[in-house]
């Protein structure tokens, strides 16, 4: 509890010194904007994020490991931090909506939500900025859903991937969705929407430096 405490405290000080140069949307925007047009390196693996359909292109550190499931750290060019954790928001740092820790408690395998006859359920527990709230708990439920035709999927066929519904049981928040390929030896998320609030929700996709748009 103590831990908890004082990483929320630090995530207390680390908001407060970046609101000002990061309100909502503008770490999205300063990558994207026109003044300094994203430059992408061939062949070099990117996360293209969306946000309320303004673009940013992250970069990745090495992929490390927790509870032996896979955890990737991407950061845009002003300081945005998103961490995914077997491709869902594990952190989301410098917005104004803000995950700072999420732990994963016996998130379903792919392969055998895949497989699934029924829905599966489990927990998420995150601690959340502005609202300083720690410890805040969802009861999720994951099925698998049909390719939809709405999303931002680019450059990418829906219906060569599995997808994915995940909801929070008391409707809190707007239902995630993940798209991923079963097809190699690791199951691979290439594609996710979660919404962090009501109103703040992002989009990801694995991108390859000069990978077309459409």
């Amino acid at each position: 509890m103590k831990y908890r405490l004082l990483m929320l405290l630090f995530g207390m000080f680390c908001s407060a010194a970046w609101a000002e140069e990061s309100p909502l949307l503008q770490a999205w925007q300063s990558v994207t904007g026109a003044e300094s047009p994203v430059v992408l390196v061939p062949n070099a693996q990117y996360l293209r994020v969306n946000v309320a359909g303004n673009e940013a292109y992250l970069v990745a550190d090495p992929v490390s490991e927790i509870d032996g499931r896979p955890l990737e750290t991407w950061y845009s060019a002003d300081r945005v931090i998103l961490r995914l954790q077997d491709g869902r928001v594990a952190a989301l740092i410098g917005t104004m909506a803000e995950w700072r820790q999420v732990s994963q408690l016996a998130a379903p395998d792919w392969r055998a939500a895949a497989r699934a006859e029924a829905p599966l359920h489990w927990v998420r527990v995150r601690d959340v900025l502005p609202d300083y709230r720690y410890g805040v708990r969802d009861a999720l439920t994951l099925r698998r859903i049909d390719a939809p035709d709405d999303s931002q999927l680019r450059a990418l066929s829906a219906q060569t991937l599995t997808w994915f519904e995940e909801t929070t049981e008391d409707g809190s928040l707007p239902p995630a969705r993940y798209a991923v390929n079963l097809a190699g030896e690791r199951a691979v998320v290439m594609y996710g929407e979660q919404c962090l609030t009501p109103a703040y929700c992002l989009t990801w996709q694995r991108w390859t430096g000069g990978q077309a748009t459409k």
